[in-house]
C-alpha cells in the first residue's frame, strides 16, 4: 500500500506542516487524525474505527500502535499511500451496474490494432495486441485474401506486413480475457466467399467455447444483452445475410451499396491513400463491388450486425437493436454538430463505431471526447499512437476497474431530455472545482535537456463549454519544484469530464516539451491532499515522479 520511493525534503516539509497542524500531543491521536480526515480530506463518513484502521495499516512503531496514535513517519506513509492517490481507489475495481444493454456503455475500442507503426509502411506484428491487456474490448481486424487459401491481416493497399488471420485469432484467444467482460472482433472484411469460410473455420476451431455462436437464452434487460450476460464471450461484428439469402446474392437494398463496414467513406479513404502513397496504388482500381458474405461467417454474427447508416430517422424506424453502424470521424462530427440530441437518442438503442479518417496515415488520432459526449460506444483509436487522445482513452477506461466498459452517465441515457453537448450551458448540476497545485517531486529530465524548467498545465476535457486549461508558472532548473498555484474551474457537465495533469518543460518563451501526465475522470477525483502519479507518453509509470495537490469541489 505504501509507495517506497524516496521523496525530497520539500514534500516531507509539506506533510510535516499538515501533521503539526492537527497535533495535540507528541503523536497524532485518533481524535486528531479524525479531524484531519474530516476537515482536509473531506471524508465526512470517517469515524474512529476508520482512523484506527489507518493507524494499524501505516504505523510501524509498536508503542504508537498500542497507544492508538500515529507518528510522523506513519502519517507520511499514509500520505504517500494509495489511500491518498488522486484517483479514488474504490474505482480500481468494477463498481458500476454491468447488467444494462451493451448500448449503455462506453467500450474501449482500437483501430488497426495489429499495427505498431504508421499505417503505410508500419510493421504488422501481433505484439500490438497488448491493447487487449490494456483493457481494449473491441478490436478491428482488416482481413484480405492471402496466398495458399490463407486469409491475412494487414492494412490494405499499403506496405504494412501481412500476418496470418489464424495467428491473429490465436493471439486474441490467448489474451482476450485478462478481463472477463466480452470482446468484440470488428471485421473489416475484404475476403472472397471461399476465404471467409476459412475465416469462419478458424474462429470456431481456435476460439472454441469463447465464441458466441447463438443468442443467449435470457438477456438481462432489453433486446441487447449486458456485459455480465456475455462474460468470457467473443462477439463477431460483420455483415450478416438476411434470411433466405445466398452468399452469392450479397447483401440487398440498403446494404448493397457498401463495400465494407466503412460504407461510402471507404472510397474517400482509399482516394486519400492513393494521394499519400501513389506508387503503392499504381495500377490498382478502386471501383466498388458488391459485398459477398459467406453463410458460415454470417452465422457467427449474433448481436453485432454491421449495417449502413442512412439517417437517424431511418434507424429509428427500421434498425434493429442488434444492428450497428460505423462512421468515419468526419461524418460523425458533422452529425454531432447538426443533430446532437438525435445522435444521443440513436446511441441509447444502437451501437455506433467511430473510426479515424483515412488521411491519418501516420496513425494519429482524433479527440475521442467529442464522440463520447454524444454517447458513441465504440470510439476506435490507434492504440499505437502516443499523444493526448490516447491519454484521454487511458484515463476514461482506468475507471470501473479497468474492465473496458464504462456505464454512460444518466444525461446520455435519459429519454426525456434534449441534452445537446455542443450547445448546453446547463448549470443546475455544475460543479466548482478548486485545485491547488502545490509541488512536484522526482520529475524526469526531458531527453534533449540537462535542466528542467517545469510547469503544470491542468486541462478539462468535456463538453465544449467545459473544455479549458490553466497553467502554473515555470520554476527554473528544479526537479522537485514548488508552485502553490490555485486554479478554479466551473464544470457544467462533470459526469462527462476528464481531468488531465500535464507537466511540461519550458524550453522557450512560447515553447515547451512533454515531461509526464496523468488523466482521470472527474467522477473518480478524490478530495483533499493527494499525490498525482505521472505517466510517460506511452502510458508507463514514471514512479517516483508525482505531483502534490489539494482538491476540492462542490
Amino acid at each position: 500500500m505504501f509507495r517506497k520511493s524516496k521523496r525530497p525534503s520539500t514534500r516531507r516539509a509539506e506533510i510535516q506542516h499538515l501533521y503539526q497542524k492537527y497535533l495535540s500531543g507528541e503523536t497524532l491521536s485518533v481524535s486528531d487524525l479524525l479531524k484531519f480526515l474530516h476537515k482536509e480530506q473531506m471524508e465526512l463518513t470517517a469515524d474512529e474505527h476508520t482512523a484506527e484502521g489507518l493507524i494499524n495499516r501505516y504505523e510501524i512503531e509498536e508503542s504508537a500502535i498500542q497507544a492508538k496514535s500515529m507518528t510522523f513517519e506513519g502519517f507520511f506513509r499514509y500520505m504517500e499511500s494509495k489511500d491518498c492517490c488522486v484517483f479514488n481507489q474504490a474505482h480500481t475495481s468494477v463498481y458500476q451496474d454491468m447488467d444494462q444493454p451493451l448500448s449503455s456503455y462506453f467500450i474501449s475500442s482500437s483501430h488497426n490494432t495489429y499495427l505498431t507503426g504508421d499505417q503505410i509502411v508500419g510493421k504488422s506484428h501481433l505484439d500490438a495486441y497488448v491493447a487487449l491487456r490494456k483493457g481494449c474490448r473491441c478490436l478491428e481486424i482488416d482481413c484480405w485474401d492471402g496466398s495458399d487459401m490463407e486469409p491475412v491481416v494487414y492494412h490494405g493497399y499499403t506496405l504494412t506486413n501481412k500476418i496470418l488471420f489464424k495467428e491473429v485469432i490465436a493471439t486474441v484467444e490467448q489474451h482476450a480475457f485478462e478481463r472477463s467482460l466480452p470482446v468484440i472482433l470488428s471485421l473489416e472484411n475484404h475476403c472472397s466467399k471461399e476465404q471467409q469460410e476459412i475465416m469462419a473455420h478458424y474462429l470456431i476451431s481456435i476460439l472454441g467455447e469463447k465464441l458466441l455462436r447463438a443468442p443467449i437464452d435470457h438477456p438481462t434487460t432489453g433486446e441487447l444483452p449486458s456485459p455480465n450476460d456475455l462474460k468470457h464471450k467473443i462477439l463477431i461484428k460483420n455483415k450478416k445475410l438476411k434470411p433466405n439469402t445466398d452468399a452469392e446474392e450479397s447483401v440487398d437494398e440498403g446494404e448493397e451499396e457498401e463495400e465494407n463496414e466503412e460504407e461510402e467513406e471507404e472510397e474517400e479513404e482509399r482516394e486519400e491513400k492513393i494521394q499519400f502513397c501513389p506508387r503503392i496504388m499504381t495500377g490498382s482500381k478502386t471501383k466498388k463491388k458488391k459485398v459477398v458474405v459467406a453463410e458460415a461467417l454470417s452465422d457467427l454474427v449474433i448481436y453485432t450486425r454491421s449495417v449502413k447508416f442512412i439517417s437517424f430517422r431511418y434507424s429509428r424506424d427500421n434498425q434493429h437493436n442488434y444492428e450497428n453502424t460505423s462512421l468515419v470521424e468526419t461524418k460523425a462530427r458533422k452529425l454531432l454538430k447538426s443533430s446532437g440530441p438525435d445522435f444521443i437518442r440513436h446511441n441509447q438503442r444502437f451501437l455506433s463505431r467511430i473510426y479515424p479518417a483515412g488521411s491519418r496515415t501516420a496513425s494519429s488520432n482524433y479527440n475521442p471526447q467529442e464522440f463520447w459526449n454524444v454517447g458513441c460506444q465504440l470510439v476506435a483509436l490507434n492504440f499505437q499512437s502516443l499523444a493526448t487522445p490516447m491519454d484521454l482513452n487511458d484515463g476514461r477506461f482506468q475507471d470501473n476497474g479497468g474492465c473496458g466498459y464504462i456505464l454512460k452517465p444518466a444525461v446520455l441515457m435519459s429519454t426525456q431530455g434534449d441534452f445537446d453537448p455542443g450547445r448546453s450551458r446547463r448549470s443546475f448540476r455544475a460543479k466548482h472545482l478548486l485545485l491547488k497545485v502545490i509541488s512536484g517531486s522526482n520529475l524526469p529530465l526531458s531527453r534533449s535537456r540537462k535542466t528542467l524548467d517545469p510547469f503544470v498545465r491542468v486541462e478539462i476535457h468535456g463538453i465544449p463549454f467545459d473544455s479549458c486549461r490553466k497553467s502554473t508558472h515555470a520554476v527554473k532548473n528544479n526537479l522537485s519544484p514548488c508552485w502553490d498555484a490555485h486554479m478554479n474551474f466551473k464544470i457544467r457537465t462533470p459526469e462527462l469530464c476528464l481531468i488531465r495533469f500535464c507537466v511540461r518543460d519550458q524550453t522557450g518563451i512560447l515553447s515547451s516539451e512533454f515531461v509526464g501526465q496523468y488523466t482521470l475522470p472527474f467522477t473518480s477525483l478524490k478530495k483533499g491532499y493527494c499525490w498525482v502519479p505521472l505517466c510517460s507518453r506511452d502510458g508507463c509509470s514514471l514512479d517516483p515522479a508525482s505531483l502534490f495537490v489539494l482538491v476540492w469541489y462542490s
